[in-house]
């Protein structure tokens, strides 16, 4: 059934009827008014998805009423209707944000057909801004930037649990994105721009958790002068995020289990139960089977909190990202610190740093050497780190075949999972560009010359050279 209200304002009653009558039957909530004013006070009273206007009517004519509506509701499509229908009418009604011109007399079947339409029109529209509001949290979600395999299934689980209400358990290393990826499981969920409260079972000591999380009713204890909400309450109807859930009191994770069992609390100080609609994500750090096993950690939580677990990589485990981070936090800060690019040695030093703490700790690196560099190139120098990994770091004195081993080693790092990459043509393509324009070079574009260092004839030369876009009167 189509979904939608409607409001129809119209003076001729038949036509109104018949209006009315149609579009109820297809399945949209209608109402129908005589006359302009019935209409702009319908309008201000409910937010109308679609509305229908006579240009003529006692009072208001439809042509003012469309500027008047589309101030108080600027996301209703509107269709004007008249029998007066004039190049100027039509014109003046599009230039006035009307959706449509219906002209009488008109069949009922086109009049659901172009609401049909004006609806679907409505939600594109919608979509659409949902998408630019969106686009103001792209920053925030930049350490989810990333082509790793293991970045790659987090944005499938993502999407996977997103619109469902289930508990997800967050795992990784401080600075890996859990907050973020928690934060995108909110975005893109039913309960997106409903409210998204965070609250941290490290940063708050143990005696004042339980009032930041219950809220307190006025003289609880001693410095409780007010009546105060808590986080669950301020999540109502939206997500609750829990970080550090492992760093939590004993005490207050068995009161913790019974919101997650039944969804009711009593705030710190008060006898009234309060029922809680909510989605609980958790994140931690730590190893929660070992605190269970010593004590530390309640089993039944666990098993509460870890419905769906959702593992964040590390960053040093996924180093064939760290240019695409670095170019979006590049750009993240460029409106403020100014553009800034990356010269090729500071990226190696990125890219062979181990990275302790993970993509946080790349962010604070790149806004840094943004402040630092004076030019507009990145330099090592700028870089607030130490050595590269040793694994990651070639000698001055290595080989050709020890360097072209360690990049080709970056390159296929983390690829091992999938079934296929056309990684031997791609890679011979990668060495091949760059081993003919060195030897066009040396031999000054000397085709001949080059073709026979090479071992192989002219043609096959000429064949490559443009396979690869390489015009050696340019070297």
């Amino acid at each position: 059934m189509p979904e939608g209200s409607i409001l129809i304002a119209d003076d001729e009653d038949g036509l109104r009827w018949v209006l009315e009558k149609g579009l109820k039957q297809t399945g949209y909530r209608v109402t129908a008014v005589k006359d302009g004013e019935a209409a702009l006070q319908e309008a201000g009273a409910e937010p109308f998805d679609l509305i229908f206007l006579d240009i003529r009517m006692p009072g208001v004519d439809g042509l003012t009423l469309l500027g008047k509506i589309r101030e108080a509701r600027p996301d209703a499509q509107v269709i004007i209707m008249t029998a007066h229908g004039t190049m100027e009418t039509a014109i003046q009604a599009m230039q006035r944000g009307a959706y449509d011109y219906l002209a009488k007399p008109f069949d009922i079947d086109e009049v659901l057909l172009l609401a049909e339409r004006a609806l679907s029109a409505r939600r594109l529209g919608q979509e659409v801004s949902r998408l630019k509001t969106g686009l103001q949290e792209v920053w925030e979600f930049g350490a989810l930037v990333g082509r790793h395999p293991r970045m790659q299934e987090v944005y499938k689980t993502i999407g996977r649990v997103a619109s469902s209400d289930v508990t997800v358990l967050l795992r990784g290393e401080s600075g890996t994105g859990k907050e973020l990826v928690a934060r995108a499981i909110h975005h893109y969920s039913r309960r997106a721009g409903r409210p998204f409260v965070a609250v941290s079972g490290a940063a708050i000591p143990g005696n004042l958790l339980e009032s930041e999380l219950f809220g307190h009713e006025r003289g609880a204890f001693t410095d409780a002068k007010e009546r105060k909400l808590g986080k669950l309450e301020l999540a109502h109807g939206g997500t609750l995020y829990l970080d550090e859930v492992g760093d939590m009191p004993l005490d207050l994770q068995a009161k913790l289990l019974r919101v997650l069992q039944e969804r009711v609390f009593e705030r710190v100080g008060g006898h009234d139960p309060i029922r809680v609609d909510l989605r609980v994500l958790a994140a931690t750090n730590r190893d929660l089977e070992a605190m269970m096993s010593e004590g530390r950690f309640r089993e039944d939580l666990f098993y509460r909190l870890n419905v769906v677990t959702l593992a964040l990589p590390l960053l040093r485990d996924r180093r064939e990202d760290i240019p695409l981070l670095a170019d979006h936090f590049l750009a993240k800060y460029a409106g403020d610190l100014g553009e800034r690019a990356l010269a090729p040695e500071a990226l190696d030093r990125l890219v062979g740093y181990d990275w302790p703490g993970n993509v946080r700790e790349l962010e604070n690196v790149i806004q840094r050497a943004m402040v630092m560099a004076g030019a507009g190139v990145i330099l090592p120098e700028h870089l607030p780190i130490g050595p590269v990994s040793a694994r990651a770091t070639v000698t001055a004195d290595a080989t050709l075949e020890e360097v072209i081993e360690k990049k080709l080693a970056e390159c296929v790092r983390g690829l091992g999972g999938r079934p296929g990459a056309n990684l031997y043509e791609l890679m011979v393509g990668l060495v091949e560009k760059p081993l003919l324009r060195a030897v066009l070079r040396e031999t000054q574009g000397n085709q001949v010359k080059a073709a026979a260092l090479l071992g192989i004839n002219r043609n096959t030369l000429r064949k490559k050279l443009k396979e690869h876009g390489i015009d050696p009167d340019a070297l």
